[in-house]
């Protein structure tokens, strides 16, 4: 019994680390984008390819010979190209482009709006009327969002139109990244999946958005920060949240990881002075209760 509460308590912590090193990551990125010139165009493609080629090294020197197994079947490369490019590229990208136009946890909050999506799809896919939770999950999802875009004034946009463009971009995306790439990571594992999808999509978006030709500040606080973002906010954020959850379960790791959102806007606040109205907070509230509504539903049909 003391072994198993300790796993899960392991398990919990290794989860809520995980998501507190997302969250630091969008204020590292957050603080690259105010203070040192950085814009998206340069931050992502640098952020994706360093994280994935990272992550395949390790994969590499671990079990050289199952790294580019997925690239011997038809199947595996087809879904690791829409995976890395529709999915994991476009996230990101749409994530610390809305960093770029509004805050970190505005951003983190906009890109929850994902799982009232996953919802929607899956109701339609499955062609099943939605149950009542997931009509007020839906709600909450769709009230959250339209307050923070408009803090309560239909005629007027609170955050920068290409903040909220780029935010829902990115839950759009979250969708993709979240639905499709199960046959891989259940074939292939998570992090060889996460791997190859971040190392396709950073070479994709250094292709289309050619970071040499940006010039941003570059001193000892931007290779920091960015070492943050590559080592502690990608790859230890997703070792340690992946391994939290095996040990907690999808549903409550989904619920630990809400926390993500509030350490952007915390260390926002304490470190980069970002000034939150209390509408704002009432917006990230409705959104996400989105997570809790429905994850503490699903868990409820599990056990009956």
């Amino acid at each position: 019994m003391n072994t198993e509460k300790n796993r899960q308590a392991l398990g919990i912590i290794m989860t809520l680390t995980g998501a507190v090193f997302w969250g630091l990551c969008g204020s590292c990125g957050q603080f690259l984008f105010q203070y040192k010139e950085v814009t998206s165009d340069w931050l992502v493609p640098i952020r994706l390819t360093g994280a994935g080629a990272l992550i395949l090294l390790l994969l590499f020197i671990k079990d050289r010979e199952n790294v580019f197994a997925m690239w011997r079947e038809a199947r595996g490369r087809r879904d690791i190209l829409i995976f890395a490019l529709i999915g994991m590229m476009l996230c990101q990208y749409g994530y610390f482009t809305t960093i770029q136009y509004s805050n970190a946890g505005t951003a983190t909050v906009l890109q929850y709006t994902g799982p009232a999506m996953i919802l929607v799809y899956l109701c339609i896919r499955n062609r099943r009327r939605p149950k009542i939770y997931e009509v007020v999950a839906l709600f909450c999802s769709m009230f959250g969002t339209f307050i923070l875009a408009t803090h309560g004034n239909p005629s007027e946009l609170a955050i920068l139109p290409q903040a909220l463009f780029w935010g829902m971009v990115a839950a759009v995306a979250l969708v993709v990244y979240t639905l499709q790439p199960a046959y891989l990571m259940k074939k292939y594992t998570t992090l060889l999946t996460i791997g190859w999808g971040m190392f396709i999509g950073g070479l994709a978006l250094t292709a289309l958005r050619q970071p040499w030709k940006i010039h941003p500040v570059v001193d000892g606080e931007t290779i920091l920060a960015l070492a943050v973002i590559i080592l502690l906010g990608t790859i230890l954020a997703f070792y340690c949240y992946l391994t939290g959850v095996q040990m907690v379960g999808a549903t409550n790791a989904s619920m630990l990881a809400c926390v993500e959102p509030v350490a952007a806007t915390v260390i926002s606040v304490l470190w980069l002075k970002v000034e939150f109205q209390m509408i704002d907070l009432i917006g990230f509230v409705f959104v996400l209760s989105t997570v809790f509504i429905v994850s503490l539903n699903q868990k409820k049909e599990q056990n009956s």
